[in-house]
């Protein structure tokens, strides 16, 4: 399963690529919003941190499929390869994202929430699918299980499409994504770093270093041995 950074702050984003391994960010209108600087300002700050080799998704708004044609190809000659436009699964965005594919640009369904939306998206081209996992739960319904059909769907229906799980909560439900081989989850920095934030980890991590150091003196390390 790729692990994706959902956010725009590029102060986090370096910090979580410091330390664990990903494979990109996705962003989305209300994320860059939070930002209060000039979208692409700050989309082509993430690409050069990034790297061209690393995923980028990026969404278009307008609400016709033409014009969500014209921002897909001006998102991808403004940030390069391996950039996803994100286009939301509704009739024009189906619409758009046949277009979109046509010309070899790359596509991200997103505002997902059933599994027929993301079975026509991936019939239209999508490379991803972005079902929201948390939005999902809270109207009711099981996001988890949701994600599971629709990678059942892509496999049985010989499409290419991947899930790309988006809107979580906690650790839980990115662990059950992961067992049962979802392609791809994006997730916020604070999700992210709970992944490994366990006091019995903290733990057993400060007793090994307190029995190595009664044995060889304070601060000693493998180095001084």
């Amino acid at each position: 399963m790729k692990l994706i950074i959902d956010d725009a702050h590029i102060d986090l984003i370096k910090q979580v690529y410091e330390f664990y391994p990903v494979d990109g960010v996705t962003t989305n209108p209300s994320i860059l919003a939070k930002s209060g600087r000039p979208p692409y300002e700050v989309l082509k700050e993430i690409r050069e941190f990034i790297g061209e080799d690393a995923e980028l998704h990026v969404q278009a708004v307008s609400r016709d499929a033409e014009g969500m044609v014209k921002e897909g190809r001006r998102i991808v000659e403004e940030l390069g390869k391996n950039t996803y436009v994100k286009i939301p699964s509704v009739p024009e965005g189906f619409k758009a994202m046949k277009a979109l594919c046509a010309e070899g640009i790359p596509v991200t369904a997103t505002a997902i929430y059933t599994p027929m939306q993301a079975f026509l998206a991936a019939k239209s081209g999508a490379s991803y699918a972005a079902p929201y996992i948390n939005r999902i739960d809270n109207m009711g319904y099981n996001g988890i299980q949701v994600a599971k059909n629709i990678h059942d769907i892509f496999r049985n229906n010989g499409l290419k499409t991947e899930v790309l799980a988006a809107s979580f909560k906690n650790s839980q439900q990115l662990l059950e994504l992961c067992e049962y081989g979802i392609g791809a989850s994006t997730v916020a920095p604070d999700v992210i770093e709970g992944l490994v934030k366990n006091q019995a980890i903290t733990s057993a991590v400060e007793d090994f270093i307190s029995d190595f150091e009664a044995l060889t003196g304070e601060g000693k390390t493998m180095l001084d041995c």
